[in-house]
């Protein structure tokens, strides 16, 4: 943790804290975002047009994540329907899936959705920017925010979202609460879409995760998930997953006695990780999707209420969590570099 000299040090920008902007050229053009800087390496953005999730993501001059080719676009709040999603989907530290859907394209007799619902591609209506005050020994910086994902007759869902981090601290604190602010019980379904690339991920990094698992779709196609592969250790750039080709494991997180889970990932050539810590009550289930394409490599680690099989199946499974007209649900989820 920082140390604050004040006899040496009257502007916290010289440590580190937070930056507001708007992006003025290309693919994101008139996305509002801030840059967080934890003065310890750390820093970070945060996209408010796309959920007040987090795009880059650094440690260092190590960047900690994959970011696709397009990267991250201006909102469309259409994205919801059929593939639109993949479009609009640049990757990032972090992006938001659901909040009443979380898997492929699907329909029934509740209706149609598109991949991993349109959270991700709400603006947030910022509400408050707390900078770090150094006179005051007040370390914590902090951006809260509402993303409402509504419409006339409902669903009507609000996600409620703070980040925060310490000056001098290689930390990040997310903070959710999911509330219904509709008239009728809807479904909720929640992924935290953690998507790491290189340098951080590369050939002989490290995946770590406990618990018990299997292949998303059974044991009749997997390459890399399958018992005996050494799945836990990245791969030079398969030629298998040029295009669509990926892997994914279902997964179900190992908790400690205090009920956390932790994830992460670990690279032993730059010799530096970084940990994922949840809480088994709030998100009993995690996935690990790989995709190591050429010009494409990316591991995903993702806590969620539910595995990516969409609302039908939740549905079917009884595992569907549904919201109360004014009932909430808090999530929290904290990352660190070690």
């Amino acid at each position: 943790m920082f140390q604050y000299k004040d006899k040496y040090i009257n502007n916290h920008h010289q440590i580190g804290g937070i930056e507001t902007s708007i992006l003025d050229n290309g693919i994101g053009k008139g996305n509002r975002i801030a840059w967080i800087n934890t003065g310890s390496g750390l820093r970070f953005k945060v996209n408010f047009d796309r959920g007040m999730d987090i795009g880059e993501a650094f440690f260092n001059q190590h960047c900690l994540t994959w970011l696709s080719h397009g990267g991250i676009p201006a909102s469309q709040t259409l994205s919801d329907i059929g593939i639109n999603w993949l479009r609009t989907f640049g990757g990032g530290l972090l992006t938001t899936c659901g909040l009443q859907h979380v898997g492929g394209p699907e329909s029934d007799e509740f209706g149609e959705r598109g991949i991993h619902g349109n959270i991700s591609n709400l603006p947030a209506e910022i509400e408050s920017i707390i900078q770090p005050d150094l006179d005051r020994g007040q370390m914590e910086m902090s951006i809260t925010g509402i993303v409402k994902e509504s419409k006339i007759f409902g669903p009507n869902l609000e996600l409620r979202r703070k980040i925060s981090c310490h000056l001098g601290s290689a930390e990040i604190k997310i903070e959710d609460e999911v509330i219904n602010r509709g008239n009728t019980e809807t479904p909720l379904m929640l992924l935290y879409h953690f998507n790491f690339g290189y340098p951080l991920v590369q050939e002989g990094t490290r995946i770590l995760w406990e618990g018990e698992w299997k292949p998303r779709f059974g044991g009749e196609y997997p390459k890399i998930f399958k018992v005996g592969n050494d799945f836990k250790t990245c791969p030079a750039p398969l030629e298998s997953h040029k295009g669509g080709g990926e892997e994914v494991a279902l997964i179900t997180p190992k908790a400690d006695e205090n009920g956390k889970c932790r994830c992460g990932l670990f690279n032993p050539k730059l010799n530096f990780g970084i940990e994922m810590e949840f809480d088994k009550t709030q998100l009993p289930t995690l996935t690990n999707w790989q995709h190591f394409g050429e010009g494409e490599y990316v591991t995903g680690l993702e806590p969620g209420t539910n595995w990516p099989i969409g609302q039908k199946q939740a549905r079917e499974n009884q595992e569907l969590i549904f919201l109360k007209p004014n009932e909430s649900r808090r999530f929290e989820v904290k990352l660190k570099i070690y």
